[in-house]
């Protein structure tokens, strides 16, 4: 009979920390189907539906991020700090893991550093280029950093570090979908050049702006368009479509319920520059336009696509630009083959398809070496 295994995995917030979060689970639960694992996410936030949905237990803790505009809304923020963290002592004491992973978001921040102060074995997963600040402070006490970009020596200790890239959907990695059945999916023309616009799980307003603004330009361009709006955004655009009209080629909608088919279905990509985002789009090796949020820490996002984009493997169209620039360049781009064949070509030497498989790997021996010290 094998022994158990205990593994605690804390983060979330958005899409981008919560798919790596659930494939790196997916992964230990096929490595080690006795794992018992258990996700600590920050309350009211999307992980707290997502990761159930997905199949795994998670408690909430009620930890949110500082108010950058408003400091003085940060007495409260510090008093929802000190109480995460006793709420995370306690899941801690009462689950005990023998291992805690951080994937970035609110929650990882009390979860780790007390796991760490209680001498529990913590696992970093940094996905962007550009280390967080909640990150870095939770590097001095844990024992492995697993990475997805080269050179992050300049935020963390080389020793604890390991380029393992970013975990993906094991749907898309596993995916069977043909370029025609997905077109067909969409009601789409396999005998047209296909854009996909998607602004990540809560949409980009400047996505859809850029769309809208060109709304003449697509219906004249040639190609099909699979635009994302996201929920936030839909009735709004819709109401904006009944005065202007739809394109025949512009297959509109809030949300992608199968991305393996749209993935399939596209020629070149737009998309924002979360880690996540990127990490699929290697892997696949899809052709793309990346478009940095600026709303985010450090301005990371343009950091993700300039890695991307200084080795040529996507192009860049900042923010402030991409209502007037972005939808020509694209249109331009996907009539271009030795260029989308360029973008395809370097984009895959960046991808690791089997991320969560060596990160699941490097969670598991931390684990043995915890178990066996205290035996």
């Amino acid at each position: 009979m094998k022994q158990e295994l205990r593994v605690i995995i804390s983060g979330g917030g958005t899409g981008g920390h919560i798919f790596p979060a659930v494939s790196i689970a997916n992964a230990l639960k096929a490595q080690h189907p006795e794992a018992d694992i258990l996700f600590v996410g920050a309350e009211n936030r999307m992980e707290m539906q997502r990761v159930p949905a997905a199949g795994y237990e998670i408690k909430g803790l009620p930890i949110c991020g500082f108010n950058r505009k408003q400091p003085w809304k940060n007495i409260q923020v510090m008093f929802k700090i000190l109480k995460s963290r006793r709420l995370a002592k306690k899941i801690i004491r009462d689950f005990r893991p023998m291992v805690a992973v951080g994937v970035g978001g609110y929650a990882s921040g009390p979860t780790l550093d007390m796991a760490g102060s209680m001498g529990i074995p913590t696992l970093i997963q940094e996905q962007n280029s550009y280390a967080g600040v909640t990150n870095k402070l939770l590097a001095k006490k844990a024992c492995k950093i697993c990475v997805a970009y080269e050179g992050m020596e300049r935020f963390f200790p080389k020793e604890k570090l390991l380029l393992t890239g970013n975990p993906v959907r094991q749907g898309l990695r596993d995916s069977s979908v043909t370029r025609e059945e997905a077109l067909k999916a969409f009601g789409l023309s396999p005998d047209k050049k296909t854009l996909l616009i998607i602004g990540g799980s809560l949409g980009a307003g400047t996505l859809n702006e850029s769309v809208l603004s060109q709304l003449r330009f697509i219906a004249d361009s040639g190609i099909q368009v699979i635009w994302q709006t996201g929920g936030f955004y839909i009735q709004s655009i819709r109401k904006r479509l009944e005065v202007t009209g739809t394109p025949d080629n512009l297959f509109v909608t809030d949300f992608i319920a199968s991305m393996e088919q749209a993935y399939a279905a596209a020629d070149l990509v737009v998309s924002r520059a979360g880690a996540s985002s990127i990490s699929e789009l290697c892997l696949l090796g899809k052709p793309s336009i990346l478009v940095p949020s600026p709303n985010v820490a450090e301005d990371h996002q343009t950091k993700n696509a300039m890695a991307l984009a200084d080795k040529q493997a996507a192009l860049h169209v900042k923010d402030a630009d991409a209502v007037t620039q972005l939808i020509p360049l694209a249109i331009e781009t996907i009539t271009q083959p030795a260029l989308l064949t360029q973008l395809s070509k370097n984009c895959r030497t960046m991808a690791y398809e089997y991320a969560a498989d060596t990160i699941a790997g490097e969670v598991y021996k931390l684990a043995v070496e915890y178990r066996d010290k205290q035996s």
